[in-house]
């Protein structure tokens, strides 16, 4: 019997370019589908809910795809671990509605930027963080946060290559804080443009240095222009953190001991 099957996936993303499937490189979609194949005798295909740039780094994204494989899902995490490289990990398998589609419907992302602040950069948070030597100013970054927040035209903040139209997304939730040397932006919202997370971090940081007032991001986000926010920060930094599906309803199978 066919089931739908949803992983929650979590890697480093230093090392792979991005998460689709391109040819001669590796990406996360390319080495889950290899183990799932070489798990089942499958010719699998996942299907992300987010494609992640190259470089960026997640805890929580999903993949789901559709197999015969008397496998169950709870043993899938430890069947592929050994098949899978040390920096991709499934965290999580189970048993989804055989119409869920991870982009299709209702759902919140939350990715984080780190930035580690200190005259002198940390090897042990290199990869995972963006070194930044100057002075920031925590409650400047705040302040300016603050006018993010709500549904917005985002054409400002999103990389002037990409062709998507509509620009209007939702933020739910945004904070910045600082723990020890490191200071943490947390966006919570409804989808994001190309490069979004990583240019509002850079227009962050520039008011945290002084560079942009934190009222002066209303009228970044008013002029739709890329070229009044603030400079797209490196890959390295973001983090994706969770997707959560709890709008989208019912989106399990019932009995998750399926065969």
């Amino acid at each position: 019997m066919m089931k739908r099957i949803m992983l929650t996936v979590a890697y480093d993303g230093t090392d792979y370019h991005g998460w689709q499937v391109q040819p001669g490189v590796p990406t996360i979609e390319g080495e889950l589908n290899r183990a799932l194949r070489a798990l089942t005798g499958e010719e699998i295909v996942v299907t992300g809910a987010s494609r992640t740039d190259a470089g960026v780094h997640s805890m929580g994204n999903v993949a789901v795809f559709d197999t015969s494989c008397p496998i169950p899902a709870a043993n899938l995490p430890r069947a592929l671990d050994g098949r899978l490289p040390e920096d991709i990990v499934v965290v999580s398998a189970v048993y989804v509605k055989p119409d869920f589609h991870p982009r299709h419907c209702d759902h919140r992302k939350t990715y984080e930027y780190r930035i580690y602040n200190d005259r002198i950069r940390d090897p042990q948070t290199d990869r995972y963080s963006y070194h930044y030597y100057g002075d920031l100013d925590v409650e400047k970054m705040k302040e300016a946060a603050a006018f993010l927040k709500g549904t917005h035209d985002f054409s400002s903040f999103c990389a002037a290559a990409t062709d998507v139209e509509d620009k209007v997304r939702t933020i739910y939730d945004i904070s910045v804080c600082r723990e020890g040397k490191m200071i943490k932006i947390r966006v919570t919202g409804n989808g994001f443009l190309y490069n979004m997370v990583r240019i509002i971090s850079g227009t962050l940081l520039f008011a945290g240095n002084g560079r942009t007032l934190p009222e002066e991001v209303k009228s970044i986000i008013e002029g739709k222009d890329r070229q009044l926010a603030g400079p797209t920060l490196p890959a390295k930094g973001l983090t994706q953190i969770e997707i959560d599906y709890t709008e989208a309803g019912d989106i399990y199978e019932n009995d998750q001991t399926v065969m």
